[in-house]
């Protein structure tokens, strides 16, 4: 008899269990009741980052002088409770993600990191768009805070998601890794960029690796995604076949690739001494399409 299987893990912030409640944000009276509902919870972040006890993610009862314009429904959990973060109009200078909010990946359930990822960039948007883009105007949230509307013209701003195509090239059995100058020395990861208007996800794939590496791509395959809330991107990871291996890195953007078989892609995700790169961590969408592309091409990868 065969043991239980293990579960595969997850990119951090994936596995969202909310319900959006997309009837509640649009209807005044059902979001009241739905804030002065005595199970609902607040979500507490100090500022962007999350705070945590014993495993979780704190969440407390909703004060009696708390105002439900200053907040934003996250949606409904698996108990039924509403869940809030509260809005904040200045964050300060500094909005870079510090280790303290990447390491929860691999610390809290992984619908609890789904949350918080939610909260942080819901938060970190109102807080960078506090003016109407089209007169300048002053914007106030809106819709459960799944919106802001302008106070002059009264144009209606949405929460931006910002496309970022992920991908590995393979060509002979390998993959294409590359590092940006700013990593920690011996880091690689699969290359990677914006998707720009008029692009496809396939073109933006093409485009990317061409101008970073000089390659040229073909077959481009969808093999998963990963919202990413640094401050709000969607990760759109593929496995594309480079017509050949010739090299023209754009230095500005990568500092050295390399391309590496399974032997050494294996060595690095079971983090061996000498492997011939430092993996990407487990908690990001790179991992898991390293992860993908061994168990096609090396079955005996290291899928946990």
């Amino acid at each position: 008899m065969h043991g239980t299987q293990a579960p595969k893990p997850l990119p951090g912030f994936v596995g969202g269990t909310l319900d959006r409640a997309d009837h509640i944000r649009t209807n005044a009276a059902l979001l009241a009741d739905t804030f002065a509902d005595p199970a609902a919870r607040l979500l507490l972040l100090d500022g962007l980052e999350p705070v945590a006890a014993d495993g979780h993610l704190v969440l407390e009862p909703l004060e009696p002088d708390d105002r439900v314009e200053e907040h934003v429904l996250l949606g409904i959990d698996t108990e039924g409770r509403p869940i809030f973060a509260r809005l904040v109009a200045d964050l300060g200078p500094n909005l870079i993600p510090t280790p303290r909010s990447r390491a929860i990946a691999g610390e809290l359930p992984a619908e609890e990191v789904a949350l918080y990822g939610t909260a942080r960039s819901l938060v970190h948007w109102h807080a960078r768009h506090p003016f109407c883009s089209i007169c300048g105007a002053a914007t106030l949230p809106a819709k459960a805070g799944w919106a802001r509307r302008c106070t002059a013209c009264h144009a209606e701003h949405f929460p931006r998601t910002d496309p970022v195509v992920i991908m590995l090239a393979e060509h002979d059995g390998r993959v294409l890794l590359g590092r940006q100058h700013s990593w920690p020395q011996g880091r690689y990861s699969a290359l990677a960029g914006f998707v720009e208007p008029g692009e496809t996800i396939e073109e933006a794939v093409a485009r990317e690796l061409h101008e970073e590496a000089g390659v040229r791509v073909h077959s481009v395959r969808y093999v998963m995604s990963q919202p990413w809330p640094f401050p709000s991107s969607l990760m759109i990871a593929c496995i594309c076949t480079a017509q050949d291996d010739a090299l023209t890195l754009d230095e500005t953007e990568i500092e050295h690739a390399f391309w590496c078989d399974a032997a050494g892609v294996r060595a690095a995700m079971a983090e061996e001494p000498d492997a011939p790169f430092l993996a990407p961590p487990q908690m990001a969408v790179a991992w898991h399409l390293l992860d993908h592309w061994l168990a096609g091409v090396a079955p005996d990868g290291p899928s946990a």
